[in-house]
């Protein structure tokens, strides 16, 4: 993964793309109908353009954050806002999380080329997964993971116990710096019921992989 540095006000590292547009993270909030008091993990915090409106509706938020320039300067917003009784800094990345003990969810603008790891990470293991997470992701990958039936192996093997659904698509202007592509909001819920017990989950896809046949497009004409 490449890593871009920029110093001063507006630095920014490890090719993350920052939401910036006060009017689309308000539609961000919006869809993702964040409830007082749920647990929600912000995994990529940055400098809390996600964090601070999460702890304003009335979450209990733990924001993730790698670089320690970017904690200590979010630390110091959440105190300058009032809302350190909601808000948790952590510094530390994906290798070094640790899911809650308790039902949680995750509102997050996670790194563009951390997807996969990070999709891996809640929703390899249904027992340790949150209950949804809403996902600011690059627009095919919204699509991608939104197909039915599954088009990769990947979502063939999180289908039985996580349903995905593309929701709004956000302009690549929306994002400091400015990407290269479009993103969407993916939410992804946990199936109740499940359709497999949890217990398969975390070798489901090796046991899937040599059986596993792409569905191939129906390239049938319409009848006239």
């Amino acid at each position: 993964m490449s890593v871009r540095r920029r110093t001063g006000r507006g630095r920014w590292r490890r090719s993350q793309n920052f939401l910036a547009d006060p009017s689309a993270i308000s539609r961000l909030l919006r869809a993702v109908d964040v409830r007082p008091d749920d647990l929600v993990v912000d995994l990529g915090a940055g400098g809390g353009a996600l964090t601070l409106p999460l702890a304003d509706a009335g979450a209990r938020v733990v924001a993730v954050e790698i670089d320690p320039v970017w904690v200590a300067r979010l630390r110091d917003r959440v105190q300058r806002a009032g809302v350190a009784d909601r808000v948790r800094v952590v510094h530390g990345d994906l290798h070094t999380f640790r899911t809650p003990g308790e039902a949680w969810r995750v509102v997050a603008n996670p790194p563009f080329g951390r997807t996969t790891a990070v999709l891996r990470l809640l929703l390899d293991d249904p027992v340790r997964g949150p209950d949804r997470a809403d996902l600011v992701v690059q627009l095919e990958v919204a699509r991608k993971r939104a197909r039915q039936p599954p088009t990769t192996l990947r979502s063939a093997a999180w289908a039985p116990w996580w349903t995905f659904e593309m929701g709004t698509r956000i302009d690549r202007a929306a994002f400091r710096p400015v990407p290269g592509v479009d993103a969407a909001l993916l939410t992804i819920r946990r199936r109740e019921p499940p359709v497999l017990p949890a217990w398969l989950a975390p070798g489901f896809a090796d046991a899937l992989r040599p059986v596993w046949t792409p569905p191939q497009p129906d390239r049938r004409r319409p009848a006239r």
